[in-house]
């Protein structure tokens, strides 16, 4: 396909999730009011939560998305770390190496024109409440640091190939026309060089995309498709039909992050929100039954006799109704409230708690809490309550990592790779030569797993001390050395604390050698000592046989 037909698909894209936008828009309403603006465009000065009655489901979705960062990004620690996929490359000094990688990608990320921080915030949000946002990672304009954005899921679309990976994205856009002159100044249309003379901050409709390279033919203005990149960058100015750019990438450039996926549509959902959905809705219906019940409790509605009242009913505090003096007190009151029946608020209001119990458990914040040791828990009961942690985390933290952290972080390492942020790669130590970097993430999850090796290792420690009182040939089972290794890193010991594995086998080298000359000048002393008390005793043998007569 050329840019035109690229257009067209993504306008029958935009076009078919149409009934979408409505599901998302409602899903806005009731978890994420910022974000309810897919079916309407909203002005400043727009009351977000406007017609709700309850922040309940707000505060739910908004727990569980700075959860998310807090817990999976600590911004205290460092929250990734690089490793080897073939654990076989993985030598002490490859260790040292990607620590000091994972350092310098950690501070390109988190500098402050980076805009890494606002970014990923946004998509927490997006991802608790809707399963999935779109992120671009780029260089920014100056090709002075990295750049990272968040957009609307309203602008964005998306298709897969035969292998269910995202083959395009398709992303609405409406720079300003100095933005396009600034941006594109050599492929930039006359009218809209024009236009950003005369009114700079005019909107210009355009379409960026990025497709597989199989996907692009090329056009007449940038040439045929070319470069051996596995995907193209294109951006098209709807407005005055000029494409302003096509090169090949080696990136991704957008990443899509997707919580629970469903076969056959290329859309994600959030697990959270289907689930917390029907209690939010019953939830603000309940509210306001139960304010409108609790008002006419606290403000009863109040019957009046005809013609017995003179002035309008005065019920607030000091004020003055006035009866007709000749009204006769004896055919009842003239002013009364009339009589209403609270019983049902108890009702109401337990079951509004108990709504209210279901969207945090829908939200999973009663299983975000990693369960605390106590004096009188064995070791057993805390693996076993770790192990239940793990089960019960999984579902949030899994999808995460592999979608969200480890897309962010693959993408990151490359485009910091390609621009010689971490050196020349012929500077690599030679068991990373070649090999594909993969990233382990810190969480409450792997804090959890990784403790575990710690616990085996004094576990098998343990077990060893019995085994070897009965029977010292146990001793040889095991291997010490990678084990301890596991242990260590599993407590994210450093490897610059560690010597390599080649000076651990020279040291011991030198220690044997150092224990068999020690064990030989033993022998040699003990020999001499040997000989000269065999001298001696023959000395006195002699002059015992000499003194006989």
């Amino acid at each position: 396909m050329n840019v035109k037909q690229l257009a067209e698909l993504a306008h029958e894209c935009f076009n078919k999730r149409g009934s979408l936008l409505l599901f998302w828009q409602e899903i806005a309403e009731n978890f994420y009011p910022e974000r309810a603006d897919f079916t309407w465009t909203r002005t400043l000065g727009t009351d977000f939560a406007a017609g709700t009655m309850t922040s309940f489901p707000f505060l739910a979705r908004r727990d569980l998305g700075d959860q998310l960062g807090t817990m999976l990004r600590p911004v205290a620690r460092p929250w990734f770390h690089m490793e080897p996929k073939d654990p076989a490359r993985q030598d002490n000094d490859a260790r040292q190496w990607l620590e000091w990688a994972g350092v310098v990608q950690r501070r390109a990320m988190y500098d402050r024109v980076t805009q890494f921080s606002r970014a990923v915030k946004e998509g927490d949000h997006d991802f608790a409440a809707f399963g999935q946002f779109v992120m671009s990672i780029e260089m920014n304009y100056r090709k002075t640091a990295l750049l990272y954005r968040t957009y609307h899921l309203r602008d964005c679309t998306w298709i897969e190939n035969e292998e269910g990976e995202i083959c395009a994205v398709f992303r609405k856009w409406k720079p300003h026309a100095r933005e396009v002159v600034r941006l594109y100044p050599a492929t930039a249309h006359q009218t809209c060089k024009d236009l950003a003379l005369r009114k700079p901050y005019e909107e210009v409709d355009c379409l960026h995309m990025v497709v597989e390279a199989e996907m692009y033919t090329g056009d007449s203005v940038n040439g045929p498709r070319r470069g051996r990149q596995p995907r193209y960058l294109i951006c098209y100015d709807k407005t005055h039909d000029k494409v302003l750019e096509a090169v090949p990438i080696w990136g991704r450039h957008y990443i899509v992050p997707r919580w629970q996926t469903v076969s056959g549509s290329q859309f994600a959902y959030s697990p959270a929100t289907v689930a917390a959905l029907p209690d939010a809705r019953l939830i603000q219906a309940m509210t306001l039954t139960l304010l409108e019940a609790g008002e006419k409790i606290t403000n009863p509605p109040m019957v009046a006799t005809q013609e017995a009242v003179r002035s309008d009913i005065m019920i607030g505090p000091g004020e003055v109704t006035w009866v007709d003096i000749e009204y006769d007190e004896r055919l009842g009151d003239a002013l009364r409230p009339l009589n209403t029946d609270s019983k049902g608020m108890p009702l109401g209001i337990d079951m509004q708690r108990d709504s209210r119990v279901m969207i945090a458990q829908a939200f999973y914040l009663n299983k975000l809490t990693l369960p605390q040791r106590t004096q009188e828990m064995t070791a057993y009961e805390v693996g076993q309550r770790i192990q239940q942690y793990i089960r019960d985390a999984l579902p949030i933290f899994e999808p995460m990592e592999q979608e969200y952290n480890g897309a962010m972080c693959e993408e990151t390492f490359e485009l910091l790779m390609r621009h010689g942020a971490f050196g020349s790669p012929y500077d690599l130590p030679r068991a990373l030569q070649g090999a594909e970097i993969d990233f382990r993430f810190e969480s409450p999850l792997h804090d959890a797993i990784d403790q575990q090796k710690g616990q085996k290792f004094l576990e098998m420690k343990g077990l060893l001390a019995e085994a070897v009182a009965m029977d010292p040939a146990t001793a040889y089972i095991p291997d010490v050395k990678t084990a301890l290794r596991d242990a260590l890193a599993g407590i994210q010991v450093p490897a610059r604390w560690q010597r390599g594995e080649a000076e651990v086998a020279e040291l011991e080298r030198r220690a044997i050698e150092e224990k068999n000359a020690q064990r030989l000048l033993e022998d040699m002393k003990l020999g001499s000592e040997t000989a000269a008390n065999l001298a001696g005793a023959n000395v006195d043998t002699a002059a015992a046989a000499a003194a006989t007569p």
